[in-house]
């Protein structure tokens, strides 16, 4: 689909080229990506980075469908099988998950959609890139050594009694963590500091918002999740006795400690997929997106009240009922955000042009399973439900249908959406288009029949199960398979297009956000002049504008307002 529409002309400014900066370096080869200071490079070493360790992640979930075949043993004996579930959800939340999207794809977006030439701190940059990699070589060490079999919670007192390598583990995250933090403050700054002119609050695009919102949460939660798992550490090496009761500490302390960070990280996780969404949407409906400050101020509000929620974690406990009541009535009032932005989406496809690439596929998708997660969380917040389906099946499939179907297919259509722009590059749009259904049908065949079983009472983590759930694990299992299917076609297809690919277009999608009004791949500064800013990023109800070099000196107030 081509857009045929005339650029509309824009006020000419005087024009002022990009001054050749530091970041731009002189060596090449594998020297000039391991010391790049170029946002672009850093995000696709990111990239490369959680795509290996979804890989990890996904064969040993793999390994973990396949024991559950049957109710007795299969190839793996108990102890195998929980340090396979701990590696597994620890690798996809803390090296996959978390940084995914917004470090590996905010970092070579964020910059481009302000119409900046970098990041406000690209050493900073680099360094939380190392950093991440530091982390990491701790959690492979840790799997090298048997694993820790504690779950990836690191609940005490399994963790404080446990032989497993816990320490070198919970320190990995615990640098991983760093990263974060690091990268939250450079994006904040770069929103506040690095605009383009004529680019206000409300112009910006919703993935711009969403991975602002994202940079509040990593910079006040992440230390409070460090911090814990210091103490951690501590109790073990030291015997400090904060989680000890024969030390006088409290176990179920450290739950508190931990979900107070690890509520909010959810929506580190899905926050800047709510962005994602917001672009393919609008694109792919060819309109205006439908109530654009509530969509993007309902970041801010769930970014917010993600700070207040993390009781409904531990509603068997032994809080007290007072605490109960609050937290439900709490995880029932950050549905209306999230509920905000579905009905905005909806609201938007709504008499909208809308085509069905595979971006937008995987964003209709979104909102099918992103709903079932959204809706069977508001069930476990309701007290009397989550006693009975508290640690069973029920929280895994809602767990992975928030974080899976909705983060995992939300990076999928932002991957496949920005692909020509990074790469220069065209995937073939059948193959995609077939994943993605495949992806879409696994999902379900592997996650719909843990409610199921849930709700029946199987309890989640156990090795061995009774026969009366052996034929829904069978299809849970079915499914894993087919996803994995879908998973290698996805990149078959994308490695094949480095090589074979059709060039791609300057703007594919006829999008409107300032990554489109650019080369395809970006060239090094992103823009060949300073763009200025006279549309929204959704306006598609007005022609392609032609950004032109300059800077509007007569306005400058107006560039931050």
């Amino acid at each position: 689909m081509t857009n045929t529409t005339k650029p509309v002309a824009i006020r000419e400014f005087p024009v002022e080229e990009f001054p050749e900066t530091h970041y731009l370096n002189a060596t090449k080869g594998l020297k000039s990506w391991m010391l790049t200071l170029d946002h672009k490079r850093i995000g696709l070493m990111y990239l490369a980075s959680v795509i290996f360790f979804f890989f990890v992640g996904g064969l040993l979930a793999l390994a973990l469908r396949l024991e559950l075949w049957e109710p007795a043993q299969n190839f793996m004996d108990a102890e195998t099988y929980n340090r396979v579930f701990t590696l597994h959800g620890a690798v996809m939340i803390f090296l996959f998950i978390i940084p995914s999207i917004p470090a590996a794809l905010g970092n070579i977006f964020l910059p481009v959609m302000l119409g900046a030439k970098d990041v406000a701190f690209p050493r900073l940059n680099l360094a939380s890139f190392y950093i991440y990699l530091g982390g990491a070589m701790f959690t492979l060490y840790s799997m090298a050594h048997g694993g820790i079999d504690t779950g990836w919670t690191f609940y005490t007192p399994y963790s404080t009694n446990s032989g497993s390598a816990v320490i070198s583990m919970t320190f990995g995250v615990f640098i991983m963590g760093f990263s974060s933090i690091l990268t939250g403050v450079n994006f904040i700054t770069t929103v506040h500091k690095m605009r383009a002119p004529g680019q206000t609050w409300g112009k910006l695009p919703l993935f711009v918002w969403s991975l602002y919102a994202t940079g509040v949460i990593q910079v006040l939660a992440t230390p409070v999740l460090a911090i814990t798992l210091l103490l951690l550490i501590m109790e073990r090496t030291l015997g400090i006795g904060i989680f000890d009761p024969a030390l006088g500490g409290d176990p179920v302390l450290f739950q508190h400690f931990f979900w107070f960070y690890s509520h909010p990280a959810v929506y580190i996780m899905i926050v800047p997929g709510f962005g994602i969404i917001s672009e393919l949407i609008s694109t792919f409906s060819r309109k205006v997106i439908f109530g654009y400050w509530a969509v993007a101020l309902s970041s801010l509000a769930i970014a917010f009240i993600g700070f207040l929620v993390w009781g409904h974690h531990m509603f068997t406990s032994g809080q007290s009922e007072l605490s109960t009541v609050v937290f439900s009535f709490l995880t029932f009032f950050v549905g209306l955000p999230t509920g905000i932005k579905i009905m905005n989406w909806v609201a938007t496809m709504y008499r909208g042009s809308i085509w069905l690439a595979t971006p937008m596929l995987y964003a209709i998708e979104f909102l099918f399973l992103f709903t079932i997660g959204g809706l069977t969380g508001i069930m476990l917040g309701a007290l009397s439900v989550d006693i009975h389906l508290h640690d069973t099946y029920y929280v895994v499939a809602h767990f992975h249908y928030v974080m899976m179907g909705g983060t995992v297919f939300a990076f999928l259509g932002g991957l496949h959406y920005w692909w020509p722009k990074f790469t220069g590059k065209m995937y073939n749009e059948t193959l995609a288009k077939i994943a993605s259904v495949i992806l879409f049908i696994g999902f379900n065949m592997t996650f719909l029949p843990q409610f199921v079983m849930g709700s029946q009472g199987m309890p989640r983590r156990y090795f061995g199960y009774l026969e009366q759930f052996q034929t829904l694990h069978q299809y849970s299992t079915v499914g894993s398979w087919i996803l994995g299917v879908g998973f290698l076609l996805v990149a078959y297809y994308l490695i094949v297009s480095l090589v074979k690919g059709a060039k791609a277009p300057s703007n594919p999608w006829g999008g409107r956000s300032l990554e489109w009004m650019t080369s395809s791949p970006m060239p090094a500064h992103n823009f060949e002049h300073v763009p200025v800013v006279i549309h929204g990023p959704y306006d598609h109800h007005q022609p392609i504008a032609e950004f032109r070099m300059g800077i509007d000196a007569p306005h400058h107030d107006t560039t931050h307002a």
